[in-house]
C-alpha cells in the first residue's frame, strides 16, 4: 500500500521477462513492473521513484482518484442502476451479520452496529451487488437466450449475475455464461456487446482472428462498445 493525495492506494509488484520499468495506475491499484532478476536495492529506488510519479500524476490528472474514493451509503440516498432509481434505507442494529433485501424500490440494509465502519462500507457494495443482480437477473437471462436463439445457438448451462471487478463477464468451457453487476450501469446496447461477446466463446474459446470476425459479423459496430466500457470503467461500479 501508499499513500497519496489522501488516498490509500494497492500497490502491485510484478518482475516480468521484459527489459524496461514500467509505473501505472490501472482500476483501482498501482502497478510497479520491473525485469526479472533485478536486485533489491533496485527494488526500493524505484518504489521511491513510483511514489514521486503517483503523487505528480493524480495532481495532473485527479480522475484517476475516483476509483479509489471509498462511497459512503446513508439512508435517503438514490442508487441508480440503469433506468431503475433504488432509495436506501439502512440501519445499525445489534446483531451478528449484515443483510439487504429489496421492498418496492427500496433496498432496506441492516448492518452489524459492533462492526468497523471500513468493514460496513465493503459489506454495503456486496449487498447492493446481490440485491440489484436478484432485481435484474430475470431480464438479464433473457437478453442472453435472446442473443443465443438470434446468432450461435448453442447449448447454455447457466447465466450467472454477480459482481467482479477485474472483467465484464466470461464464459466457461462448461457453457456457463457469466456477467459482473456493473455491467449494469452500462447503457443497454453496451451490455448487448458483452453478452454477444462471451457467447462467441461458445464458439471460440479465445480471442483468435475467428473470434473477433464472429464478434464483428453480428455487430460491426462492437469497437464502439469497447471504447465505452474503457472510457467508464470507473463510473461503472457501487
Amino acid at each position: 500500500m501508499m499513500n497519496s493525495a489522501g488516498l490509500e492506494l494497492p500497490v502491485q509488484v510484478s518482475l516480468e521477462r521484459r527489459r524496461d520499468t514500467r509505473f501505472g495506475i490501472t482500476g483501482k491499484k498501482v502497478t510497479l513492473r520491473m525485469p526479472v532478476g533485478v536486485p533489491p536495492e533496485y527494488i526500493q529506488q524505484q518504489l521511491a521513484e513510483l511514489q514521486v510519479w503517483v503523487d505528480k500524476t493524480l495532481e495532473e490528472r485527479p480522475a484517476l482518484k475516483t476509483p479509489f474514493l471509498r462511497k459512503t451509503y446513508r439512508t435517503g440516498d438514490i442508487l441508480v442502476v440503469g433506468r431503475r432509481r433504488y432509495m436506501l434505507d439502512v440501519n445499525l442494529e445489534a446483531r451478528q451479520t449484515h443483510t439487504a433485501q429489496l421492498v418496492g424500490d427500496t433496498i432496506s440494509i441492516r448492518l452489524a452496529a459492533h462492526s468497523a465502519e471500513a468493514q460496513r462500507t465493503r459489506s454495503i457494495k456486496t449487498l447492493l451487488s446481490r440485491v440489484v443482480a436478484g432485481d435484474f437477473y430475470p431480464e438479464i437471462r433473457r437478453r442472453v437466450l435472446d442473443w443465443n436463439d438470434r446468432t450461435f445457438r448453442r447449448h447454455i448451462k447457466s447465466v450467472n449475475l454477480k459482481y467482479n471487478h477485474s472483467n465484464w463477464g466470461s464464459c466457461s468451457a462448461h457453457s456457463n455464461v457469466n456477467l459482473s453487476t456493473r455491467l449494469l450501469f452500462a447503457p443497454d446496447d453496451v451490455q448487448d456487446y458483452v453478452i454477444l461477446h462471451e457467447l462467441a466463446h461458445l464458439v471460440e474459446l479465445n480471442h483468435s482472428d475467428r473470434f473477433w470476425s464472429l464478434v464483428e459479423q453480428h455487430m460491426p459496430d462492437y469497437q464502439e462498445k469497447e471504447r465505452w466500457l474503457k472510457q467508464n470503467r470507473t463510473q461503472c461500479d457501487f
